[in-house]
């Protein structure tokens, strides 16, 4: 099963400073049609005007991803970390017991990023903080882990859940391949292009949710960036 989840039946605010569309429920300006996969309960494509941001605030038992699209992002926690994460770089944020923190660009263009939640094996634990660069050139062809906490998944950021972030850059043409268990859901979106996900189309800013698929086979239409999460 393919739900294509267009952008234009995507929930969403616009707040002036940030302008964010939901792939997923969660209340509110959301489509209640968009319902969780498994342990994949948030997806949201966020724009944040320049020198505006999130401000001091908490998260507990939650496996946070940010993945930066364009600009930067600058990070300060509650554990004394710092970050800078920029377009291709990955954070990830196993918030545990609780940790507080506080987000912003400090460029002067837009920044744009996914921000994923997934939920955790079990709750508890230390909060704990990463970050890394993945560049595209390095993902060009292939899914490449981007974070996971499933065995040999090589250099991805370590989470605490049964699931994994993949990304992917294709040039017009290439075809990946990607095995899905029965008991596993995956979702998917596009950051630019455009591909068929097992011959349906999906454009930038689309989003398509797969289950009871054993086998996923995206081809690239035009050159295209592309994130997946695949979770139990």
């Amino acid at each position: 099963m393919i739900e294509h989840r267009r952008w234009a039946e995507l929930g969403g605010v616009d707040l002036g400073w940030l302008k964010a569309k939901y792939h997923f429920y969660v209340g509110g300006a959301s489509n209640p049609a968009h319902t969780a996969l498994g342990s994949l309960i948030v997806w949201n494509d966020d724009e944040i005007e320049p020198g505006r941001g999130f401000p001091v605030h908490g998260h507990e038992n939650m496996e946070i991803i940010t993945y930066v699209r364009q600009g930067a992002l600058a990070h300060r926690d509650s554990l004394g970390n710092v970050g800078r994460i920029e377009a291709g770089d990955v954070q990830v944020m196993s918030t545990g017991t609780g940790i507080r923190h506080h987000e912003h660009n400090p460029e002067d263009i837009p920044l744009r990023l996914f921000q994923i939640w997934i939920r955790p094996r079990k709750h508890g634990g230390a909060p704990q903080w990463d970050t890394k660069p993945f560049p595209k050139s390095e993902r060009a062809g292939c899914l490449v882990p981007l974070a996971s906490g499933l065995q040999d998944d090589g250099e991805a950021l370590p989470i605490r859940s049964d699931a994994r972030v993949l990304g992917a850059t294709l040039a017009a043409g290439d075809a990946v391949e990607y095995p899905l268990p029965p008991s596993r859901n995956a979702y998917m979106a596009l950051t630019l292009g455009s591909v068929t996900v097992n011959d349906q189309r999906i454009e930038a800013g689309d989003g398509v949710a797969i289950k009871h698929e054993p086998l996923i086979k995206i081809t690239a239409l035009t050159d295209t960036e592309l994130v997946l999460v695949d979770a139990g």
